[in-house]
């Protein structure tokens, strides 16, 4: 296996197989969902040969690899003995996810599996539908046909895909979510529908649906379930229910087959006789709405999506507009959506090559090089978390380049007629079923103005070399040389809490300046960097340095603790000494301190923090002496 070690380094740190409770990947990210987050080791991960950063976000535990993460998922998958695609465990986390988030971890959960076959048949129709555009093809031959089945295939029959993907969600029998879906798109319901309608339902209202076969005495409303994504994603949810309630009814001797024949005798007729027609319905008038309000401003609706777009796929919040856009394409034909975001990769990549042409740094430049190439074709992962997000401006240079282009992009009314490929292979995407029009056109312009404002913009802004924090890489400098951030050390052992947690409200609104806030567990304080201790309170409860790079760290052990006027306090040094990371400040009494009625929430405050670019605080729960609480961006 090529990725083994590094397989077995992330399953080390994600807290162990015992930790993961499933496992998918998309384009670039593994895609965990932990049973416990606190027991991954996020630091180390990031700071991992082979892993670009991590992200938690959406109920997920997201560890960005790159582009060849299809190879270190199938390791990881055999390393930790998993099993298979998107293979998942019983989730016994008890833990708490927000609705939001639940919605976010099931449509990526559905959708992610079919992400680079859809692509990849998307790409096969648009460039089918280009050449007949430029007519090396006619839709009379042979070739077209063929070519338009390809690119066609998995976008019809999308509901038997889905039935899998979400079935397997769902923890549910695979094969009976795919029966489902396979059951919406039979052909011959498709041709009974185009027959005369016995009657008709609902006549006069925007439902008014013609009826050509009943179940049981029953109206049924024949509907177009192929493309179709709400209908499958619903009737599998249902599916799962009633296979659950099965399994624990039907005895295990005829489980088996009893199971699925209950399963889809009722999810099935459910699905054609109310979960179809009324999500149909719904999502029409979904797309309707989104339509409406995106028409109001095509441009301002543009300019956001080109400008956040980057800013979705961070947190994986894009995957909320994939339903979305796919509804669009099922019910409406085109989608605005997938278009308003075009020019957001391109603005990236444009800023990766000023920085790739303005890098003296050998090392920034071989990063710059592969982050490009991916840009280039929609892979922006690499440079946003390998270059632009650690460096902050030229993140943010490549959102206004985005929302240039999407503004051009809305402005000139563009839309998607297909999930087509990424980057470059995504232009024939736009083009419509009358050929290239303005819109097409629009795409093409808002993709190289965004590329050029991308560029433009970070050519002419000074370039930082240097990463930031978060990336795993930290300056090495000596006491006299300029430094672009400095760590400050645990100086205590116990659980870390928000600042806003702390009761004295000079702490929690930040007046004395950011920090952290560590509920001790031992009664020790050590130095949390090199500098010299400026300041030493008679009572002994708390300590001032100065770092050797001019931060002003205070520690407060408790809350009204100067009250007990030293008692329970000792201290180890005096001041005006110069100490070293690691040496013993104080020692105190935690137990006698508790028994006297205080509380030891200790602040860790940068007092001069308004002086430095950021504050940024550790993301562990708990904390042992040494280890990095926060980290200054001078």
């Amino acid at each position: 296996m090529k990725y083994e070690q590094l397989a077995k380094d992330i399953i080390q740190n994600v807290g162990g197989r015992e930790n993961v409770n499933s496992l998918a990947h998309c384009v670039t990210r593994l895609r965990f969902k932990l049973k416990d987050e606190s027991k991954a080791n996020t630091d180390v991960l990031k700071n991992m040969d082979g892993v670009v950063t991590v992200i938690q976000s959406g109920g997920q535990y997201q560890v960005v690899i790159g582009n060849h993460v299809s190879e270190v998922y199938a390791d990881v998958n055999t390393v930790a003995g998993l099993g298979g695609d998107s293979a998942t465990v019983s989730d016994d986390s008890g833990q708490k996810v927000s609705l939001f988030n639940r919605f976010i971890d099931m449509i990526s959960g559905v959708f992610a599996p079919t992400l680079g076959v859809l692509a990849a048949t998307g790409m096969i129709k648009g460039l089918t539908a280009l050449f007949v555009s430029l007519g090396w093809l006619v839709k009379e031959s042979g070739t077209y046909i063929i070519l338009n089945a390809i690119g066609d295939c998995l976008f019809y029959f999308f509901p038997i895909f889905l039935g899998y993907t979400a079935a397997k969600k769902f923890n549910a029998n695979i094969f009976i979510g795919m029966a489902i879906g396979a059951a919406l798109v039979y052909p011959t319901l498709s041709e009974v529908g185009k027959g005369t309608p016995l009657y008709t339902l609902f006549g006069g209202t925007p439902f008014e649906s013609p009826v050509h076969i009943t179940f049981l005495g029953i109206p049924v409303i024949l509907m177009t379930y192929s493309s179709s994504v709400i209908p499958i994603i619903v009737s599998a949810y249902v599916g799962s229910k009633f296979e659950n309630f099965f399994k624990r009814v039907i005895p295990s001797v005829v489980r088996t087959f009893m199971v699925p024949f209950c399963t889809l005798l009722i999810t099935i007729p459910l699905a054609f006789l109310i979960i179809g027609p009324v999500a149909t319905w719904a999502g029409q008038l979904v797309g309707a709405a989104i339509l409406g309000v995106f028409n109001l401003s095509p441009i301002i609706a543009g300019l956001l999506l080109g400008a956040f777009w980057q800013v979705f796929v961070i947190f994986g919040l894009h995957w909320g507009f994939v339903p979305i856009a796919m509804n669009n394409l099922s019910n409406l034909g085109s989608d605005p959506i997938l278009a308003g975001m075009f020019g957001a990769s391109f603005a990236q990549t444009g800023v990766v090559l000023a920085i790739l042409i303005k890098a003296k740094s050998t090392k920034l430049k071989s990063l710059s090089i592969p982050a490009f190439i991916s840009g280039i074709f929609g892979v922006t992962e690499p440079a946003i978390y390998g270059i632009t997000l650690p460096r902050k401006k030229p993140f943010i240079l490549s959102c206004i380049g985005g929302a240039v282009g999407g503004a051009i992009i809305g402005a000139m009314g563009t839309k998607a007629y297909i999930i087509g490929g990424l980057g470059v292979f995504g232009i024939p995407s736009y083009i419509g079923p009358n050929g290239i029009d303005s819109g097409f056109y629009g795409a093409i312009i808002g993709m190289i103005v965004s590329f050029i404002v991308g560029f433009v913009l970070m050519f002419f802004t000074r370039l930082q070399e240097d990463e930031a924090p978060g990336t795993g890489t930290k300056e090495t400098t000596n006491a006299n040389a300029p430094v672009k951030q400095e760590t400050v050390f645990s100086p205590l052992k116990g659980e870390v809490i928000s600042l806003t947690q702390v009761k004295d409200e000079a702490f929690s609104t930040g007046a004395l300046g950011k920090g952290i806030a560590i509920e001790p567990i031992e009664g020790k304080v050590y130095s949390p960097v090199d500098g010299v201790l400026t300041s030493l309170f008679s009572s002994g409860h708390a300590i001032g340095i100065t770092s050797n790079h001019g931060v002003d760290i205070l520690i407060h052990v408790g809350q009204d603790t100067v009250k007990l006027k030293g008692k329970y306090f000792t201290p180890k040094v005096k001041q005006g000494d110069t100490v070293k990371k690691g040496d013993l400040l104080m020692e105190f009494d935690v137990a006698a301190i508790k028994e006297a009625g205080y509380v030891l929430t200790t602040p860790v405050i940068i007092s001069n923090s308004g002086n430095y670019l950021d504050v940024i605080e550790t993301d562990k729960k708990k904390i042992s002496y040494q280890e990095d609480l926060l980290t200054v961006v001078i």
